[in-house]
């Protein structure tokens, strides 16, 4: 029962969490172009997920930096790359893979003049599934009461709960085939290195004992 409370606690609290991830952090200004001056956020996301990227920078264009925005996963599917951004930028995109995906920033110097302490305050807010979706939209599109569209949104969301339970599912199934896979070839492996130890044992005592009549010395 203890249990069974515990859980049912925590899917409240995931169907009522938002799925997002916040951020603010300051991003020195560099010369030129250099990937090890990147600051990146990385998550992980399935696939035909909607996203939301909702990135604010300070400070104005013409003051010396230059904040390029690049967003990558890990297969190598591209989401975009806004240059040159200031003041609230949003970005919507539908992952192509369950794969992680990559938020990145750089903050180049465009100036020659000596500039004090040069950096860009970044304030970050990635939205995942039901809550990338635009609520108030929806709300007004098929014009629903507000307690209807609250169960609409945590209706997808615990739909993208099971889904991720499922996915999680077949994931450690996957694995627990692997680990079953890779330990019978390894106990054949073992099986066959005994073997060919225990052969070659038996040819060296036949193959010594015939050297040593051959020589009368048994």
């Amino acid at each position: 029962m203890a249990h069974r409370s515990l859980l049912s606690a925590l899917l409240i609290s995931l169907v009522f969490a938002p799925f997002s991830l916040a951020l603010k952090f300051d991003l020195a200004a560099h010369t030129g172009h250099n990937s090890k001056y990147e600051r990146c956020i990385r998550n992980f996301v399935g696939k035909d997920t909607l996203v939301l990227v909702t990135a604010i920078v300070d400070g104005q264009k013409g003051d010396g930096q230059m904040v390029n925005m690049h967003i990558k996963d890990a297969v190598g599917n591209e989401y975009g790359r806004p240059k040159d951004i200031v003041g609230e930028t949003r970005m919507a995109f539908t992952s192509h893979a369950d794969a992680a995906f990559d938020v990145c920033f750089e903050n180049q110097l465009t100036t020659r003049e000596a500039v004090m302490n040069p950096s860009r305050h970044i304030e970050l807010d990635i939205d995942i599934g039901a809550d990338a979706r635009d609520w108030s939209a929806i709300q007004a599109q098929e014009k629903l009461k507000p307690v209807e569209t609250e169960l609409r949104r945590i209706e997808e969301l615990v739909s993208e709960i099971v889904n991720e339970m499922d996915y999680l599912r077949t994931r450690e199934q996957k694995l627990r085939d692997t680990n079953e896979s890779t330990n019978e070839r390894v106990k054949w492996f073992a099986f066959g290195t005994m073997g060919m130890l225990v052969g070659l044992g038996a040819w060296q005592v036949v193959y010594l004992r015939a050297y040593f009549r051959s020589k009368h010395l048994i």
